[in-house]
């Protein structure tokens, strides 16, 4: 069960490029194949079987539920590595801290240079790609240390709809991705975190930090440093769900579209306080949020 998402990858011959994935694997759906009860079944069973687990863990509902479900079914035997680098934001790591101590899951944070790597602050399209192969070595590293089989993340079956080439890049690494093998959609996970009462259920996605800066533009600590307060600022005014990209020394905000006419209203505000914070412009993007926006041009 271990190599089964990595060995359909490969017998598909569909792995350099996630927009490129075969279609077997997105035919592979709740409504057409199996019940989200079958599909729970299924998850205990791959995590039983992998004996002892790390798990890659966010604080978002897709790590919480599958460290969950690790703790619930493995015990000792399961372990979460939160890994921190300047793209977390700091209320991301706080968030995450919390829920691990509210279901008692055993955590490591581990400190990633990840400025310190040249290809992954020039920006690349594969950005991700690069990023994914650094992390992988830390997760491996502590894997090992702790004497742990296999190490798994929250990736699901909806991200294949997306520009992941850091799918690519911890699949070849060997990490796990048991949302994938059991066709687990992020709606299916929110109703089943749910379900268990985990407290993150309704936590909007999140992204890392570079993901708002597009390609080809450099990722300082500057920026990195300006996006994280605007959006702390923008969360702290009641919008849940916001990103602020970076377009040079313009702030581009994506807010859903019921919430643009509470960010019209204080505008004034919002502009005055970006500005203070190092952006010449602030525009609102009228088409509104939507994940991996940056995307769009590829």
């Amino acid at each position: 069960m271990r190599t089964s998402t990595k060995a359909r990858l490969q017998k598909d011959d569909a792995y350099p490029e996630i927009s490129k994935i075969s279609s077997r694997i997105f035919s592979f759906t709740v409504e057409e194949q199996m019940s989200v009860q079958e599909k729970k079944v299924a998850l205990d069973k791959i995590i039983t079987g992998q004996g002892s687990l790390l798990v890659a863990f966010s604080g978002g509902v897709d790590s919480t539920l599958l460290a969950a479900r690790a703790r619930k079914l493995l015990g000792k035997r399961s372990h979460c590595v939160l890994l921190d680098s300047p793209v977390v934001p700091r209320a991301e790591i706080r968030q995450a801290k919390k829920v691990a101590e509210d279901l008692d899951l055993n955590l490591d944070i581990i400190t990633v240079p990840l400025l310190k790597h040249e290809i992954f602050c020039n920006n690349p399209k594969d950005r991700c790609y690069h990023c994914k192969k650094i992390l992988a070595g830390f997760l491996k590293k502590r894997a090992a240390e702790l004497g742990l089989a296999d190490i798994a993340d929250g990736t699901n079956i909806s991200d294949l709809r997306e520009h992941r080439p850091g799918l690519t890049a911890s699949t070849e690494e060997g990490i796990l991705h048991p949302f994938i093998d059991t066709g687990i959609t992020k709606k299916d996970i929110r109703n089943i975190a749910r379900e268990y009462r985990l407290p993150v259920w309704q936590k909007p996605s999140a992204a890392c930090l570079a993901s708002r800066i597009p390609y080809g533009d450099a990722i300082t600590m500057d920026n990195l440093r300006k996006i994280e307060e605007a959006e702390a600022y923008l969360a702290g005014q009641g919008f849940s769900q916001v990103r602020v990209r970076l377009h040079g020394t313009i702030a581009r905000i994506e807010i859903p579209g019921e919430d643009m006419g509470k960010v019209m209203d204080i505008r004034t505000e919002v502009a005055t306080k970006l500005k203070s914070i190092g952006f010449s412009y602030v525009t609102l993007d009228l088409e509104g949020y939507r994940s991996g926006s940056m995307d769009e041009v590829l």
